[in-house]
């Protein structure tokens, strides 16, 4: 410790050092920052002071004297200095040397006065206090010192205990126990308590010990007892009433013990004012807290196994072990658990109010804990009771309600009662918290608070408050949302099936927007139940009754089992829905039952069931595919199944399941579209299906009554309410045209996104799926939703297809009821205003208000497509054909027939029944009776609309088709843009197409060609069938099969042909480009043409199936069988076309047997029904005349058009096989050519244009064109070969052309086309020797004729293949790439640009129409008009594949064979022998270029003619020397020499081609030969047919 006092102020000390100290005594003890650095400091200074003075340095008189002046500055101075002396005392009395002492006694001696006697006796020795006089001896001192401590510390006091003092006790209970209504109060009798104590020298604690026993036994006398504990209180320590009441709560703690209630009272009560502690008075009570948790872990474990026992299957052996072994735990149970006096304490707490102690308690314990015990679960809720009385009593009571008013507590310490809503958030929902599940013990309570809620919704709903306000509400409404998932729920599950409070609570749910509503569902299925054992107990007992009531429900037991169903639901629906969904994902079966045994539920369970279908529905873990992946999985179809049952059947709010399905297609997925359609379909009445009949089709085309009666399969009644409900959901939550909206982008985003890694079966299903959803649910909302609903929500076309990216048909099909509300109600509008009622007048109003409605329409589908699409149709044509519907068109007679007379029947069999009471019956009659008026009625209504509407299209037609192009460019738009895309929509769009057809060619509108239009439809159905899905396959099966239907009328009966086609523009065979159709009879299709036109349709459909049917590809052969099967009543006609494909089926049925089983039965099926129709089939010559006229009679060739280029690539390398087929061939066809001509040049030179259906219009003039001259070129190649072989013929070369497909025509034409599979053996030489000098021999014949007009044409001919021999090879080139793209044969779509204009076919066209004239009058001309056409015709058949050539009749060829035989051999040998040449020179130049194209020709050729395909036959490397080839070259060579001049040139250009563009031909050539492998099958059977048929010569 630092010195504080220097030595120099001591040496100095009467100078300056006495001042020094002074100065820093009064410094230290100013200092008021640090007391006890400061008071430690002061010490220091005092004791060095007077250790100087003991050492002698100073003198004690210099000392005293200073510490007298100092002693003021401090109070505690003297005691200070009482220290000093004391340390001072202890130093010098272990000292030797005498004089220290001697100055310590007299320093202090001279300091007595400064410090009193008692502190320095405290804290000197008593020997030195001796010393100094302050006592007389030591000895004595130390003696006294001893007594008082021991007294002081030891000795007991003793009082008298009630033993030893009955008296004073017993008048101290009289006083207590005294009657204390007068005017006695605390005061009073404590004072005579205190008199008591004193005079008997009773024991005060044991006073205070029955003080608290009276008490105890007189509970009412509170404002007595308390304030006289609390005065007593004044006179104890303030433990000792803890003490004692502790001593009593130990006194009861035996386990045999049971604490009164009295003390717990008594207790609370002096807890409640605060007179004890409860942390003093918690540790006195057992059990421990510790102890609390143990058993609280131990119902949770019991729980558990409970559960675990209740899930395992236990064998029945097993099972009586079981109960006994749960019979003795049972009985161990019953011994009474040791009392629980922190719950006992805690039940008396809140029945006299006291929250805040109640609250710690509980606090302490693990939750739920305490409210688990039903006293205290009960004496909470009656504190609710009596918190929330006020505010019930005004916002709660039901109306009519008597209710029983709750007295408040007495009790002023008890929390305040709630007068508003905000009241509930001091304490009442805090103390709802704490009960949790518990608050099931009092229903009364429960459905107070349910009330409440209902009450406070209702305020928070109604607008008008202030910005506080509303946020204290929203506060509010939070709270509520809490106490009803953290208590109203649970409490529900504990409650013993009551319906009452299921209602209750659905009051107060139904106020919630469903999102909360299923988020509390959830919490409480998922959460609530692992919250406490009792709960996991609840669960486990529902999922037992559960299993047992769902494994005995059937078809009988609804009822009863509904009952069960019911009386489980009201208390734990979320556990039992889950349940029951779960059985029905297993077993469909259990739909129908759980239906129907679902009546027995509240509101509330209904609502959660929904709930629940949406939580099963979005599973994340359940597959929504089967394990194959091409299926949607059976769950999600039941449970789709059971949605739209249930909600059919009950009053269940869909808004949920509708944004669910929303939710998910905005995510792209497409699977739950499922529920939307049986949701549609079960409660709207409203059916998809593609298996509809005829008679159903028919009946949907009429009115609503009608569709209702006869339209669907089941008769779907009474949807008046659901569909209304339906409506109402999607309004009020604005999804009825989102969804829609959805539906139609979704069905692309099947396709490109979803479909993925999907299996193309499963997306098929899926985009059917989508769009059949879209189909019905847009028809429910055309029926059910107002005009001004429909207006309102629906965006204008160009705004759907724009903004909204609506593909153009879905657009159409929403927009479409709109324009007919739009008419009608414009229309009613006109009839009000005029009251004129001729029918005349009528029309005239209609097609105002028509004009009214559609002229914006027109207007705004101008912006739909690139302006070059109406240079060809007319935006009014498209949007009529887009706005029209098969209602409008046409009246369903038979249909309404149809009904009306199964009504009679029905009335009739009412009549006849004797069994139905009378009213009953009268009943019945007059509902029948009334349903026949209606559809009377109906059909009038029809008939009238019907005829408005064609009066309205008669007026239209001129300005539908528009004369800026070729027919054919139009028939192109009207397919790609109206009837494709629309067919394949629905089945009625089906219908409404081929009907729409029929009517533009009835209306006989300008500029449409009908044969065009049909013959385009016929005769390329292989792309479509492809790219159709399972429905549309089923749905294009019923166009084709009604535009069929038409054809198969017109040609069964000439007088019918005559009557509706004979003079109508649509079957013109001149086809020119101008609007002029006026022409004369010739002009027109004859009836004979027409049959063999007919018959080249029906050949064509044959080829396209066959050729699906061998790809071996699912869908081709799924979508082709599937059509067939649709267009089974007309199709096949033709006896070998039926054998063909009967075989091809057969064929199918034997493959796919292990394979493909859905392929197996649908092929199976179909058979069956072609052998059923075996016996209406007839042979070719029935069908059509083989001998017609040699005028007029190829109009077959129509197909040019769309024609046949089922092989474009192969032009040259086919010609070999070309040639091989024709050769029999071309006798008939010259003969016919000559009457086809006319249509041929007409539709070639249109047909370049056809693209495909759905090809990017934009690009189709210009491709068109190219097509044209590439065609040409490409085909002036094939011409080439075919000029050498007269008998080439249009047909011919559009085989050039189709290559390998021409052949099987002509084959089929023959009826030998059934044998091509048969006979596998070649033909003998002999045979093929004669063929050939037949074929030599009327090749000559007709070489003859043709020689004059090949040379008129071959110098044009010449120069216009001069110019675009390059072009050629390019054209080439593209059309191999174009061809390979599809894979298979792929028409070039709307995909090659070239630069040679359009002029070129129009020159052909015109010199088509110069030489037309020619064409009647000399057969050597129509040679000519042939190889025009050909040129055009191969042009066509780039584009279409599968069309063919009308076939010639066997005798004619027989004929010419015979006349011309001789004179042709020689000639044919000649010419051979050139060809010859010509050919190895070719190929020597092939041979030289980079890539070996020649070997690639020949062995392409080789295939053709079978040499590759099957070796065995073959007899030679090269077609040349194949016998076949070397008919071919004989004909060549004639054709030769017929044009000779024309056939070197084209030889020259040949050679320089193959040359100069070889590379390119190459590619070509390698793309070519793909394609022929992969029809090498298809040649190798039709060479096979061939050989058969010379046989047959």
């Amino acid at each position: 410790m630092a010195i504080v006092l220097p030595a120099e102020w001591i040496k100095n000390w009467e100078k300056g050092g006495r001042n020094e100290f002074l100065q820093l005594c009064r410094a230290l003890s100013e200092d008021k920052s640090h007391d006890s650095l400061t008071f430690r400091d002061i010490q220091q200074a005092l004791y060095e002071l007077s250790s100087h003075v003991v050492r002698g340095n100073l003198k004690h008189e210099q000392a005293s004297g200073v510490l007298a002046d100092i002693i003021e500055f401090r109070e505690d101075m003297p005691s200070i200095l009482a220290d000093a002396f004391c340390i001072l005392d202890i130093e010098t009395s272990c000292l030797e040397e005498k004089t220290k002492r001697d100055c310590f006694t007299q320093l202090v001696l001279s300091c007595l006065y400064l410090v009193s006697d008692t502190v320095l006796k405290e804290r000197l020795d008593p020997e030195t206090l001796e010393s100094l006089g302050l006592i007389k001896q030591s000895q004595q001192f130390n003696q006294k010192s001893v007594k008082i401590k021991t007294k002081l510390f030891y000795k007991q006091q003793k009082f008298n205990l009630l033993r030893e003092e009955n008296e004073g006790y017993a008048k101290l209970i009289a006083e207590l126990g005294q009657d204390l209504s007068g005017n006695i109060t605390s005061d009073l009798i404590l004072e005579n308590i205190k008199s008591l104590i004193g005079c008997f020298n009773l024991d005060p604690n044991r006073v205070l010990d029955i003080i608290l026993e009276v008490y105890e036994c007189r509970p009412e006398y509170d404002d007595f007892f308390v304030p006289l504990i609390e005065s007593y209180m004044y006179m104890c320590e303030p433990q000792t009433l803890c003490h004692i009441l502790g001593f009593k709560f130990k006194f009861y703690q035996d386990p045999s013990g049971e604490t009164p209630s009295s003390l717990y009272r008594v207790a609370a009560v002096l807890l409640q004012h605060n007179l004890i502690d409860l942390e003093d008075l918690y540790v006195h009570l057992l059990p421990g807290d510790n102890a609390i948790i143990e058993e609280h872990k131990r119902e949770i474990v019991e729980a558990k196994q409970i559960v675990r026992k209740l899930t395992m299957v236990v064998l029945s052996s097993e099972k009586t072990e079981e109960k006994e072994k749960e019979k003795e735990k049972e009985e161990e149970k019953t011994e009474k658990p040791p009392d629980n006096q922190k719950l006992g304490l805690l039940e008396a707490l809140l029945k006299i109010g006291d929250w805040q102690h109640a609250q710690s308690i509980m606090d302490q314990m693990p939750p739920f804990y305490a409210t688990s015990h039903k006293p205290i679960a009960i004496a909470l809720c009656q504190l609710v009771h009596v918190t929330i009385e006020p505010l019930y009593r005004r916002v709660g009571v039901p109306k009519g309600a008597k209710g029983s008013p709750i007295s408040p507590l007495p009790n002023k310490r008890a929390p305040k009662q709630a007068d508003s809503f905000e009241d509930l958030r001091k304490e009442v929902f805090n103390m709802l918290c704490y009960l949790g599940p518990h608050l099931s013990h009092d229903p009364i309570l429960f459905a107070k608070v349910v009330r409440l809620g209902k009450a406070f919704m209702k305020e928070f709903q109604s607008d008008g408050s202030k910005q506080e306000d509303k946020e204290k509400m929203e506060v509010l409404f939070s709270c509520v949302l809490s106490i009803t998932d953290q208590v109203l729920l649970p409490s529900l599950s504990l409650m013993d099936c009551n319906a009452c409070m299921s209602e209750e609570l659905w009051g107060m749910f139904k106020t919630f927007p469903y999102q909360y509503r299923y988020r509390l569902y959830g919490q409480w299925k998922n959460e609530t139940y692992n919250s406490h054992p009792l709960l996991v107990k609840v669960k486990a007992q529902t999922i037992d009754r559960a299993k047992y009531i769902m494994k005995r429900l059937t078809k009988e037991n609804v009822k009863p089992s509904g009952r069960q169903i019911g009386k489980l639901s009201h208390a734990n629906p979320t556990i039992l829905f889950d349940y029951i969904l779960s059985q029905i994902q297993k077993y469909d079966n259990l739909i129908t039952p759980v239906v129907d045994s679902l009546k027995y539920l509240t509101s509330l369970n209904y609502d959660v069931l929904a709930y629940c279908i949406i939580e099963a529905l979005a599973n994340p873990e359940k597959e929504r595919m089967k394990h194959d992946d091409t299926t949607i999985s059976s769950w999600l179809q039941s449970l789709a199944s059971f949605c739209g049952a249930v909600f059919r059947k009950y009053p269940i709010e869909l808004a949920g399941l509708l944004q669910y399905v929303a939710n998910q297609l905005k995510a792209g997925k497409s699977f739950d579209l499922l529920i939307l359609k049986e949701v549609v379909q079960k409660m709207a009445g409203i059916e998809i299906t593609e298996e509809m009949t005829m008679e159903q089709l028919e009946a949907m085309t009429g009115g609503e009554q009608l569709k209702a009666e006869g339209g669907y399969f089941g008769q779907i009644r009474n949807t008046k309410k659901s569909s209304q409900r339906l409506k109402d959901a999607l309004l009020d939550h604005d999804l009825a045209l989102p969804l829609c909206l959805l539906m139609a982008q979704q069905r692309n985003g099947v396709i490109f996104q979803e479909g993925g890694e999907k299996h193309l079966k499963l997306v098929g299903k899926l985009y059917d799926q989508c769009h059949d959803t879209l189909v019905q649910f847009g028809g429910f909302l055309a029926s059910n939703l107002s005009t001004e609903d429909y207006i309102k929500r629906v965006p204008s076309i160009d705004v759907l297809c724009n903004e909204f990216h609506t593909p153009h048909d879905a657009a159409f099909f929403l927009s479409r009821p709109m324009y007919a509300h739009q008419i009608s109600s414009k229309y009613d509008e006109l009839k009000k205003a005029e009251k004129g009622n001729k029918q005349q007048h009528k029309v005239h109003k209609y097609i105002t208000a028509c004009e009214l409605v559609m002229a914006p329409v027109h207007e705004a589908v101008i912006s739909l497509h690139p302006p070059k699409v109406w240079d060809d149709i007319s935006p009014q044509f498209y949007a009529t054909f887009w706005s029209l519907t098969m209602y409008d068109l046409a009246v369903p007679h038979s249909s309404y027939d149809r009904e009306v007379n199964k009504l009679k029947v029905q009335m009739k069999a009412i009549d006849d029944n004797q069994e139905m009471p009378p009213n009953k019956k009268k009943k019945e009659k007059e509902r029948c009776t009334a349903l026949q008026d209606k559809l009377l009625e109906e059909e009038k209504k029809q008939l009238e609309h019907v005829q408005r509407v064609l009066q309205r299209l008669k007026l239209e037609k001129d300005n539908w088709l528009l004369a800026k192009s070729t027919k054919n460019e139009t028939i192109t738009k009207f397919l790609q843009l109206c009837i494709f895309p629309r067919c394949i929509f629905s089945a009625i769009d089906a219908v409404y197409c081929a009907h729409f057809v029929e009517l533009v060619h009835q209306q006989k509108t300008p500029n449409f060609s009908t044969l065009l239009c049909y013959d385009r439809v016929f005769s390329d159905i292989i792309y479509t069938v492809a790219s159709c899905t399972e429905n549309e396959a089923s749905r294009y099966g019923r166009f084709l099969c009604c535009m069929l239907e038409t054809v198969t009328r017109w040609h069964s009966d000439r007088v019918i042909y005559e009557k509706e086609c004979g003079n109508y523009p649509g079957f013109l065979t001149i086809l020119r480009a101008t609007g002029f159709d006026g022409g004369n009879k010739a002009d027109q299709l004859d009836y004979e043409n027409f049959r063999h036109v007919v018959h080249k349709w029906h050949y064509k459909l044959t080829k396209a199936s066959v050729h699906c049917l061998e790809t071996g590809e699912y869908t081709h052969i799924r979508n082709i069988l599937i059509v067939l099967t649709k267009i089974l009543p007309w199709y096949p006609k033709v006896l070998n076309l039926g054998q063909a494909l009967e075989r091809r089926v057969h064929k199918i049925c034997q493959e796919e047997k292990e394979k493909r089983p859905d392929l197996y039965a649908l092929a199976m099926g179909y058979s069956g029904q072609l052998k059923s129709r075996k016996p209406f089939m007839i042979p070719e010559n029935e069908f059509h005349h083989k001998d017609p006229p040699a005028r007029n009679a190829v109009a077959a060739t129509v197909q040019n058009g769309p024609g046949g280029a089922g092989m474009p690539t192969s032009l040259t390398i086919n010609t070999a096989k070309l040639e091989e087929s024709a050769a029999e061939e071309t006798d008939k066809l010259k003969e016919k050519s000559q009457g086809t001509v006319k249509v041929i040049n007409k539709t070639v030179n249109a047909t370049p244009k056809v693209t495909t259906s759905n090809g990017n219009s934009a690009s189709n003039s210009k491709i068109i064109k190219e097509k044209d001259d590439k065609e040409k070129s490409g085909k002036e190649k094939d011409k080439e070969k075919k000029e050498k072989i007269p008998a080439t013929t249009p047909e011919a070369k559009a085989l050039g052309k189709d290559g390998k497909d021409k052949p099987k025509e002509e084959r089929a034409n023959k009826d030998e086309k059934p044998r091509e599979i048969k006979e596998k053996t070649p033909k003998s030489d002999k045979e093929k020797e004669k063929a050939k000098k037949e074929e030599k021999a009327s090749k000559e014949e007709k070489s003859k004729t043709i020689v004059t007009t090949i040379e008129s044409k071959s110098v044009t001919e010449k120069e216009r293949e001069k110019e675009p021999s390059r072009e050629k090879d390019v054209a080439k080139d593209m059309k191999s790439k174009e061809n390979t793209k599809g894979g298979e044969k792929i028409p070039v779509a709307g995909s090659l640009k070239s630069p040679v204009p359009r002029s070129e076919t129009s020159e052909c066209e015109r010199e088509q129409k110069r030489r037309k004239v020619d064409i009647h009058s000399s057969p050597s001309h129509s040679s000519t008009v042939k190889d025009n056409l050909n040129e055009l015709k191969d042009s066509s058949t780039k584009h279409y594949i599968n069309h063919t050539t009308p076939t010639l009749s066997k005798s004619k060829e027989r004929e010419v064979d015979k006349k011309d035989l001789d004179k042709s051999r020689e000639r044919s040998r000649e010419r051979e022998k050139k060809e010859e040449k010509d050919r190895k020179d070719r190929k020597r130049d092939h041979s030289n270029s980079d890539r070996e194209v020649p070997q690639d020709s020949t062995k392409r050729r080789k295939e053709e003619n079978g040499t590759t395909g099957s070796s065995k036959h073959s007899k030679s490397e090269s077609p040349s020397d194949s016998p076949r080839s070397n008919e071919k070259e004989r004909e060549k060579s004639k054709s030769k020499s017929s044009g000779k001049e024309k056939g070197d040139s084209i030889k020259a250009e040949k050679m320089e081609k193959s040359s100069s563009g070889s590379k390119k031909e190459s590619r070509h050539d390698k793309e070519k030969e793909k394609k022929e492998k992969r029809d090498s099958t298809g040649g190798k059977e039709e060479k096979k047919h061939h050989k058969s048929s010379d046989k047959h010569r």
